[in-house]
């Protein structure tokens, strides 16, 4: 493992960190996509040129600039050219429907939008929906669209500066109710990178592989930013393919991955259907799985298809996200999400008061990384912000010697027979069995309880089927614990960083009910 030195670099805004290492060393490789390859000081001019032709286009200090966009050079170099315009890129996932797209931008009042179309099937599709006009060439990077969407909007007020100031509004997925715009600060941003980087122990000579989307924090901030400003190579790849990503582990020298844990079983099952486990990927000294619950069993497979530890991590789009991340000095046999990072604050409260040691409790947070705020909603801030500057993540937990486990969404937990169940649980047990590729729990509501409801996507070739699951669950969970229900799905329905979309199972399974 090589040793850590962080680069004695100290930005006070997100864009710096490009200019900063772009006169430290300009040859060095900064990204990386589909053979393609741009240098520090390369990408530096592309954000030079990129942001007059901004501002030629309209773009003001505070103004909203919606990116609609794939992991790509060009979206890159036009995030970090809307930072130095002083404007507030709004990055939106090109994968998303139509609708998602019109809500958000109804939503954010952005100015205009900007489609990288060279690299984006999506989309170049969004950008002719929106008659958006194609333009030259404008940084080497391809063909760019952009289009007026509201040339009446107005600048946000002048109240914040320096590290106050936003350098990100990110939408949430929605997978528990309507998406709300994150606004994220220069100094969340750059704590969450510095932080991450450093537990990763990221140095220059690090090949990071850049699956997760950067229009989602992990992806921008605990991938894409903490990577820069450690100076290392990061290869772009819009989409997961499992068959490029064990090509790159085998060719290209990649050192640390970072995924979901549904990646992560998909990137396996492809490996064991080619025959090629264990994994060849000489380079490789970190992988770290984030985003969403790591179960016990795809940590066991991914750590026995690649000979090493699979660390974990917990976080959440409104504090940047990373809060905790597990430890290279003390890896972990169980799926704790670690210690708390440097700089980060925790608490447990039940029923008003705090938790004693080992008790389940709701989260709060406190850190550097907590978000200035909901964009537009400032009494839903004010519902998970106090005074204090504690954040509620909504997400139950306990601590054991230090370290931080997850034990689901407060408001995902079940009351079956006055028993608390929660689905993390339930999920971790079905998704050790060998027919199932992934589960998700939910709760519906019959008369004074709730009952369980699994839904189980297969793995392929498998043969299973609901008698089987029930048995299984049977034989490995207490009788409040286990499903009153089994249903199979085809395909898990999922949101663009992999966490799977539990409102859409609640609707399936309200409507079965009915």
């Amino acid at each position: 493992m090589p040793q850590h030195s962080m680069t004695p670099l100290d930005p006070s805004s997100v864009q710096n960190i490009i200019a900063l290492q772009a006169v430290r060393c300009p040859e060095r490789i900064a990204l990386v996509e589909d053979g393609t390859r741009c240098t520090y000081g390369e990408l530096q001019e592309s954000i030079e040129r990129l942001a007059p032709w901004l501002a030629a286009a309209g773009a003001r200090p505070r103004d909203r600039i919606m990116l609609v966009c794939e992991n790509a050079i060009a979206a890159v170099a036009l995030y970090f050219a809307c930072l130095s315009t002083g404007a507030w890129p709004v990055i939106v996932n090109a994968r998303l429907s139509a609708r998602e797209i019109d809500d958000i931008r109804a939503h954010s009042g952005c100015r205009f939008l900007v489609f990288t179309t060279a690299c984006s099937v999506h989309a170049r599709e969004h950008a002719k929906r929106y008659d958006a006009r194609l333009t030259a060439d404008a940084a080497g990077l391809g063909d760019i669209a952009r289009t007026i969407a509201d040339q009446a909007a107005e600048q946000e007020a002048a109240d914040l500066e320096g590290e106050s100031e936003i350098a990100a509004v990110i939408y949430t997925t929605g997978t528990t109710g309507r998406p709300k715009g994150v606004m994220l600060t220069h100094r969340n941003l750059l704590f969450v990178a510095r932080a991450t980087a450093e537990a990763r122990r990221l140095t220059e000579q690090d090949r990071v592989y850049a699956t997760l989307p950067i229009s989602h924090t992990l992806g921008l901030t605990g991938v894409l930013l903490g990577s820069l400003l450690s100076g290392a190579e990061v290869h772009l790849s819009s989409r997961f393919d499992p068959s490029r990503l064990l090509a790159a582990l085998k060719s290209d020298g990649i050192s640390v991955l970072i995924g979901t844990p549904s990646m992560y079983a998909l990137l396996i099952e492809q490996a064991k259907r080619k025959g090629c486990v264990p994994i060849a990927a000489p380079a490789l000294r970190l992988i770290s799985s984030a985003g969403a619950p790591l179960d016990a069993a795809t940590k066991g497979e991914a750590e026995a298809a690649f000979r090493q530890t699979l660390h974990n991590g917990y976080g959440i789009s409104e504090c940047g996200p990373s809060i905790s991340l597990t430890s290279f000095d003390a890896p972990r046999a169980d799926c704790s999400v670690g210690r708390l990072l440097p700089g980060v604050e925790a608490k447990l409260l039940k029923d008003g008061a705090e938790c004693a040691s080992g008790d389940v409790g709701e989260l709060w947070v406190r850190s550097p990384g907590v978000m200035k705020g909901y964009y537009k909603a400032p009494e839903e801030t004010g519902q998970v912000i106090d005074k204090q500057g504690w954040f509620r993540t909504g997400d139950l937990a306990r601590f054991e010697d230090g370290h931080l486990f997850i034990a689901g969404r407060a408001n995902e937990m079940i009351v079956r027979f006055g028993f608390n169940v929660y689905p993390a649980e339930i999920e971790a047990v079905l998704n050790g069995c060998p027919d199932v590729l992934r589960s998700a729990v939910v709760g519906r509501e019959s008369g004074s309880t709730e009952e369980i409801i699994a839904f189980v996507q297969p793995a392929p070739g498998a043969g299973a089927n609901t008698e089987s699951l029930a048995d299984y669950a049977a034989s490995r969970l207490a009788p409040y614990k286990r499903p009153t229900e089994f249903r199979l799905i085809s395909e898990m329905p999922m949101a663009p960083n992999g966490k799977i979309l539990k409102a859409n199972l609640l609707e399936l399974a309200a409507g079965a009910a009915a």
